[in-house]
Formats: C-alpha cells, sequence, structure tokens
C-alpha cells in the first residue's frame, strides 16, 4: 500500500529531526492536562448504556500521530486537544478513558469487531464511514496544503505534483485522488500521491524537499508550520470544510450520552477553554449533532 522511496521513512524522520524541523512538544498555548476541572452531568451519565456505566471507562482507540489534535509525551502517553476534550466528556460521563494506540485504519474495524467502545482520532464524518460506524460531530476541520517556502503551489491545478500525505486519512482516501482523476480526465499528469504512515513523516517529506507539497487537516497543517516555520508555509487557503466524529458502533446507545455530555461542556465553557487553550477555536462548533454528514 505504501510506496517506496530513494530513502526510507525513517531516515527521513531521522535527518529531519537532526535539522530542527520535527518538534511533537506540547505547544505553548496548551492547557496541561488537568487544569480544566469538570464535574459529571447526570442527564448525560444517566444516558450511558448499563455496561458502559458499569465498566466505568471507555476504551477508546487513537492513533496518536497526528499532532497538535492526537500525539504522544515524552513518556509516550496520548495528548493533545482532542485527549484534553475527551477526558473532560468522560468526566461528564462519571468515567475515564482507556486509550489503546492502533492505526488509523484499524480503529473502526476494532469498534465494530467489539475491542474499542470508540475511536477518537480526528475522523472526517462521511457518508461511507457511516454504514460502518456512527459519529458524534464535535468540531470542524478543513484541508489546507503546505508547500516549501516560496514555491507557488495551486491546491487547485496541482497536476504532475508529488503531495505528501498520511495514508487513509480523508486527504489520501478521497481529496487526492478525485484531484488526480480530474487532471488525468483533462490529459494531465496525475497527482504523485506520497503516503505515510505518520504525518510527521508526511511533513518530513515535503521539509525535505520529497514532496512538492502536503495535505493534511488545517489544525494539522498550521501545526506543522509552526513547528518548521524555516522550511514550509501555507499553500493557498483552508477549504473542504468537514464535521470530525468521535466512532461509536452502530446504535449501541453511546452516541446520545456522548453527545449530551458534550453538549454540556459547550453550555458551561468547557468546551472553548479547551480549544482556546490550543489555539484551535477556529473550528469549534455551537452544537453536538451526530451523523452530520449523512444528514
Amino acid at each position: 500500500m505504501r510506496k517506496k522511496y530513494a530513502i526510507s521513512a525513517i531516515a527521513v524522520v531521522a535527518a529531519l529531526a537532526l535539522t530542527g524541523c520535527v518538534d511533537n512538544s506540547a505547544p505553548d498555548t496548551a492547557t496541561p492536562q488537568g487544569d480544566v476541572k469538570v464535574g459529571v452531568d447526570e442527564a448525560a451519565a444517566a444516558l450511558l448504556p448499563q455496561e458502559i456505566a458499569d465498566a466505568g471507562k471507555l476504551v477508546v482507540g487513537i492513533d496518536p500521530n497526528y499532532a497538535p489534535n492526537e500525539y504522544k509525551d515524552d513518556a509516550g502517553n496520548p495528548i493533545g486537544w482532542e485527549v484534553e476534550l475527551g477526558d473532560a466528556m468522560a468526566a461528564k460521563l462519571g468515567l475515564t478513558m482507556d486509550y489503546r494506540s492502533s492505526g488509523f485504519d484499524k480503529i473502526i474495524p476494532s469498534i465494530t469487531g467489539g475491542t474499542y467502545d470508540i475511536g477518537l482520532s480526528s475522523f472526517t464524518d462521511n457518508v461511507e464511514r457511516e454504514k460502518s460506524v456512527d459519529f458524534v460531530n464535535y468540531y470542524e476541520a478543513g484541508v489546507q496544503w503546505a508547500q516549501q517556502i516560496g514555491a507557488d503551489v495551486d491546491p487547485d491545478n496541482a497536476c504532475g505534483l508529488t503531495v505528501s500525505v498520511q495514508a487513509t486519512t480523508y486527504e489520501e482516501t478521497d481529496e487526492l485522488p478525485a484531484k488526480s482523476e480530474a487532471c488525468v480526465a483533462d490529459g494531465k499528469e496525475p497527482i504523485n500521491i506520497l503516503k505515510f504512515e505518520t504525518q510527521d513523516e508526511a511533513t518530513t517529506a515535503l521539509a525535505l524537499g520529497r514532496a512538492d507539497a502536503m495535505s493534511a487537516d488545517t489544525p494539522i497543517t498550521l501545526y506543522a508550520i509552526s513547528q518548521a516555520s524555516d522550511k514550509i508555509e501555507a499553500a493557498g487557503e483552508s477549504f473542504e470544510v468537514a464535521p470530525y466524529g468521535i466512532a461509536i458502533a452502530k446504535d449501541s446507545g453511546l452516541a446520545e450520552a456522548i453527545q449530551a455530555a458534550l453538549q454540556s461542556m459547550i453550555d458551561d465553557g468547557t468546551y472553548a477553554k479547551i480549544l482556546e487553550a490550543w489555539g484551535v477555536e477556529a473550528g469549534g462548533i455551537d452544537t453536538i449533532t451526530i451523523n452530520a454528514a449523512g444528514q
């Protein structure tokens, strides 16, 4: 599924680390986990399926390689604004979060198979994914491209370019293939989609000139630019805004409890406090929905 390169992905990451381009430490604006105090919302907790209430926790599939949404601290624990949002949501329900690191493409099958209760990993809610799971929508994110400083990349005219991307994300499965097919239909060269296991590797490929551009969700690209501002910059404006959703087994009854907990966080200001602390408030919403893509 992944292409082979002149130098391995590991070598690329190592080289970029030596140049100081990759820094996955928490941004200075981040609220330390635990600073946001959240009480139980009894009405939301009453909606929990009995087996979840009895367990006292949510088993969560997460791919912590997508800073600043979800990534790892120096001890290997998941951190990021989505993690803080998830921890606060669980507190509203009187639960704790039991994070299980996973490859992104394995999370939804593990939910449908009963291994995970939920998936919290920057899932774009779309109609195809809604065939397998329900989504509780909590944020809106667009797509943002990046380029090397001084380049002149147009995301709407990228035929023949090499674009790096994290595998199995919306950008790899939907956005870039559609643009590449349009190029071919117009008699132009297709886009060379350079897939990587992690977002760090996709960013590294661009910074080292292995790719002409990079495509990722807006908060991801803006964070990558902030960490490698001497090498990469935004290419064009954000586009294709779509909802993020927490993935949950279909018709499990858990979606309604999570929806109520997140809405309670919006109503009491906890939600806004977390987003503002991480500088991602632009994608905040006022109403938590379920399966927004299919509506």
